[in-house]
């Protein structure tokens, strides 16, 4: 059976703060440990108002201290903005906080719009194509195995710990799964991004996967998808409009400031070209009852060859995100012990 994690972008939803937000994300993490999720990520998304934060690292420092068993990490850092030496150094405490429950999700992107990007590499030249190498510093930073002649070799990233936290690559494209193959790294598709090619980018990876000397075998492979499931496929559809409006302002420029509520998206005025977009936006979810959901996440499993999901459901109603959640796990055979 494949494994399921949760994808959390922490939306700010239509009526409530950031800080409500968080809290509602706090309280999901907790929610989901108890239904048998194997892993919680939160993402990097800079200058936009809809999302409660932009500091992965942080929040799951606080994540990781409000649950006590299930992974936290970040779906991910993206590094080009950053040191490869802080960003081990951030991951190493974490790991050390939480021995055994930490994931570092690294990625190229650059997580916001073009003012967002010079902000925060304001002063410093940065270079893309110096990603790989990045990714290969912080694999010798955590693992204390910086090769010879490297201009860093005899430099500690503290505190000094026996274990260390899961690297994974990000990508929506065949590009981060050649470098995740390549430098022997876990990696996971963003299947939610409707971006073609991602069958064939995991493919490549789990065929041109070479084990790294200092990882060992770490070859996992995953995707990330939104789902919305309930009791009924009318009551999913009906919560998914609450994305359709999102992800529809994302595509057309148009900035929505929040999570719209259902009553929102139902009574918006689409016009025909948004209702278009709603249409081909829908093709990259999975929504439905729990016996919809299961059979096409396994579908997906089949079609992308990998063991593991992360779920983003984006549902503005706290207590149907988590049933949502509640009812995908039951489907699936997990170990549901209670529902907040």
């Amino acid at each position: 059976m494949i494994k399921l994690g949760v994808l959390d972008q922490v939306y700010v939803n239509e009526g409530q703060t950031a800080t409500e937000g968080l809290q509602q994300s706090t309280r999901l993490a907790k929610a989901t440990e108890d239904l048998g999720y194997t892993r919680y990520w939160v993402s990097e998304h800079h200058a936009m108002r809809a999302l409660a934060f932009s500091s992965p690292e942080v929040l799951v420092a606080h994540l990781a201290a409000a649950t006590s068993r299930i992974r936290v990490g970040s779906g991910g850092i993206m590094l080009p903005h950053y040191s490869a030496y802080k960003v081990a150094e951030n991951f190493r405490l974490l790991e050390a906080l939480h021995p055994g429950r930490i994931d570092l999700g690294l990625g190229r992107a650059p997580g916001g719009m073009p003012l967002a990007t010079r902000a925060l590499q304001q002063n410093k030249y940065v270079d893309v194509n110096k990603y790989p190498q990045q990714v290969l510093d912080i694999i010798g930073y955590l693992h204390d195995s910086i090769p010879v002649g490297h201009p860093f070799e005899k430099l500690m990233v503290a505190p000094s710990i026996s274990t260390a936290p899961e690297i994974w690559l990000l990508g929506s494209s065949a590009e981060s799964a050649k470098i995740a193959a390549s430098l022997g790294t876990s990696y996971a598709f963003a299947e939610f991004f409707g971006t073609p090619g991602g069958e064939a980018a995991t493919q490549h990876y789990n065929e041109h996967f070479e084990a790294n000397s200092v990882l060992k075998d770490h070859q996992r492979s995953m995707i990330a998808t939104l789902v919305i499931c309930a009791d009924t496929e009318e009551e999913a559809n009906r919560l998914a409009t609450s994305s359709d409006l999102l992800f529809l302002g994302i595509r057309t420029g148009l900035e929505i400031r929040f999570l719209p509520s259902v009553s929102t998206a139902v009574n918006y005025p689409y016009t025909e070209m948004d209702l278009q977009h709603i249409k081909q936006i829908r093709k990259s979810r999975v929504i439905g009852t729990p016996a919809q959901v299961k059979e096409q996440l396994l579908q997906m499993s089949k079609d992308y060859h990998v063991g593991e999901i992360l779920l983003n459901s984006p549902i503005h109603d706290e207590k149907a995100r988590i049933h949502s959640y509640k009812l995908i796990a039951e489907a699936f055979g997990m170990n549901v012990q209670r529902e907040d």
